[in-house]
């Protein structure tokens, strides 16, 4: 699953691990995006020493996994984790999806929790390439799923999302326990105390957001072209 930061990224990793099918893996490739790039996030220093920092390594070990709970392996990426220098070939032995957000909600989030931000920050553009890249070798789109539809209609979106992975919906996908998981990341008590309190997914935001700053504005239209790419091509229109 290729998201950007911010969408419900972590909550629908708690969906498929609440299959008694699927094991998940979070983020594997966050330790060698912050290796290349040396930028300041939140626990650094504990996700570089808590993953592979070399990307082949990070594929190696994802390719080698056998999962033991049963034949599904969720894979929780963030497209901007993926550096055009990093190889993508690994990506045809999975199954994958794009699960995406409005631009400018992602990043009147994003600002919440790490001031500093650009536009490759909220990984829309690499996103789109990746699904690109996707769609050519598959001759046809990969599936995309808007955050904001599944919060609409849960079982409706999953049950769409299933189908057209070609696996079955199972309604323990609908509601987990909450709390911490083993399967977290060490990154998570920066990003996800939300999710850590949550049972299901909530009902979608009412409140219209303050207008962005215009720095913030600037990167949200230049993300805006790549998001709407995508979004033509998401599950239920």
């Amino acid at each position: 699953m290729w998201s950007g930061p911010r969408n419900i990224s972590t909550a629908m990793m708690r969906s498929f691990e609440n299959r008694p099918d699927c094991v998940v893996a979070d983020e594997p490739f966050y330790a060698a995006y912050l290796a290349a790039t040396g930028l300041d996030h939140p626990l650094r220093e504990e996700v570089l020493r808590s993953q592979a920092q070399d990307w082949l390594a990070a594929a190696d070990l994802l390719s080698g996994l056998e999962p033991e709970a049963g034949p599904l392996f969720y894979e929780k990426h963030m497209a901007h984790h993926m550096l055009p220098t990093f190889g993508l070939d690994w990506i045809a032995d999975c199954r994958n999806a794009f699960l995406i957000r409005d631009p400018a909600e992602v990043l009147s989030s994003y600002v919440v929790k790490r001031a500093e931000v650009g536009l490759e920050d909220i990984g829309v553009v690499r996103q789109r390439e990746i699904f690109d890249r996707e769609a050519e070798r598959l001759g046809h789109a990969p599936p995309v799923i808007r955050g904001a539809d599944v919060l609409a209609d849960p079982r409706g979106m999953l049950t769409a999302l299933c189908a057209s992975l070609k696996i079955a919906f199972d309604p323990a996908m609908l509601a987990w326990p909450a709390g911490r998981r083993a399967s977290d990341g060490v990154w998570a008590p920066a990003w996800y105390d939300a999710v850590e309190r949550s049972t299901g997914f909530a009902a979608p935001e009412r409140a219209e957001r303050p207008p962005l700053p215009d720095h913030l504005r600037r990167i949200a239209d230049q993300a805006r072209p790549h998001y709407e790419a995508l979004e033509r091509y998401r599950l239920g229109v």
